[in-house]
């Protein structure tokens, strides 16, 4: 099973539009997917019309040990969702004082085997839970907009990998930087891209997530981009970002 966490520090990169999104395209390439919430805002969880407010149990409940994953997942259409709700944000003030606190939901993620992709959305901050994210992952997919805070964002973001491989994730891997609302047109996106694959290479993904509409409609309608818009360039996107995964392989 592929463990990929989505992470960026930097809020409004779409971290959330990708996981929903590439959950959903890989499904449709016949892949059994998980996607696990580890933000306290519920974003996915709303995302796919799942009222996070209503459920007894969530994410929560199985870092803490109360219950195992599979007693807190749902299947929405093709997928397998672990929901969050705003409980989640107790649930980091204890883990702090926890006894394993770093590989808690690796432990969990242990305990699950039917899943070709499990893929974390996690909160836009490197505290409590993108650690356990980190440490349970066995790759980063890091969504950047294409504006100069993104090269620092980046920068930061490598140095704390740094730390987690040599502290408590050896085989942590970098499995693409993925360019979010692109606009070919404009320079300062060219700019941006060309900077970044000057410095990471290969890890920036040739797919980019152009500017569309429709991905920021969809999760009003609790709908993932291919259920509410499958011919919009977001869908066709998503579909290319799932492809090139796939042919990448595990990095």
């Amino acid at each position: 099973m592929r463990i990929i966490a989505v992470l960026n520090q930097k809020g409004g990169v779409g971290k959330t539009s990708t996981a929903v999104n590439l959950g959903a395209a890989l499904a449709r390439q016949d892949k059994r997917v998980l996607l696990l919430d580890l933000d306290p805002q519920a974003h996915l969880t709303y995302s796919l019309g799942i009222m996070a407010h209503e459920l007894p149990r969530t994410m929560g409940a199985a870092l803490m040990r109360e219950c195992p994953l599979d007693a807190v997942t749902m299947e929405v259409g093709p997928l397998k969702v672990v929901p969050a709700s705003v409980a989640l944000a107790g649930t980091e003030v204890d883990l702090a004082s926890a006894q394993d606190r770093e590989v808690r939901l690796r432990e969990a993620l242990s305990q699950v085997r039917d899943y070709d992709f499990a893929i974390i959305d996690c909160p836009p901050n490197l505290g409590m839970l993108t650690l356990n994210a980190m440490v349970a992952a066995g790759e980063l997919l890091v969504p950047a907009q294409p504006e100069f805070l993104a090269l620092q964002s980046l920068g930061k973001l490598m140095e704390t990998v740094k730390a987690i491989r040599e502290g408590w994730n050896p085989g942590l891997a970098l499995s693409g930087i993925l360019m979010t609302r692109y606009q070919r047109t404009r320079k300062l996106n060219r700019e941006i891209r060309r900077k970044i694959r000057d410095y990471f290479g290969d890890a920036l993904l040739e797919t980019t997530i152009r500017d569309n509409i429709s991905l920021a409609e969809a999760p009003s309608f609790g709908k993932d981009i291919f259920t509410y818009k499958p011919r919009s360039h977001g869908a066709a996107d998503y579909r290319n970002l799932a492809l090139e995964l796939l042919r990448r392989g595990a990095p």
